[in-house]
């Protein structure tokens, strides 16, 4: 028996730019697709700073973790692109705005560029609970 697949997608975060879904749930685990730092009414990249972008781009994973029925709480693996490392201790001081104890695995890699010019990109793996019925 092949796992259920669902896929998951909400108007509170950006909607794909290409042929992805926002995130793909298999059993209890969600793979949430890399955000950038777009405004979701709006589609365009947010005015700022990469701080701004930063929290958009959180702001973004929240909505998608949200819809599949989790939260940061819930990830276990977070992927973080740059195209400028130096930039990298922004990422864990907004990060540790958004996530406690115990901290999900991460990784963080620079890019040479990202989608729209944009300086940051994230994705995440997360695992929830399946409902009791």
């Amino acid at each position: 028996m092949s796992p259920k697949r669902t896929i998951i997608s909400t108007p509170l975060a950006p909607q794909a730019i290409g042929t992805y879904s926002q995130a793909v749930k298999v059993d209890n685990t969600v793979y949430l697709s890399g955000q950038i730092a777009l405004d979701p009414a709006t589609m365009e990249v947010v005015d700022g700073d990469i701080s701004i972008q930063i929290h958009q781009v959180f702001n973004n994973l929240r909505a998608v973790a949200q819809a599949a029925g989790g939260d940061f709480c819930n990830f276990v693996k977070l992927n973080v692109y740059l195209t400028d490392l130096s930039n990298f201790p922004i990422v864990n001081e907004i990060m540790a705005e958004y996530f406690v104890e115990p901290y999900p695995a991460r990784a963080a890699v620079g890019v040479a560029a990202l989608p729209k010019g944009v300086g940051v990109e994230m994705d995440a793996v997360m695992v929830v609970e399946e409902p009791y019925y």
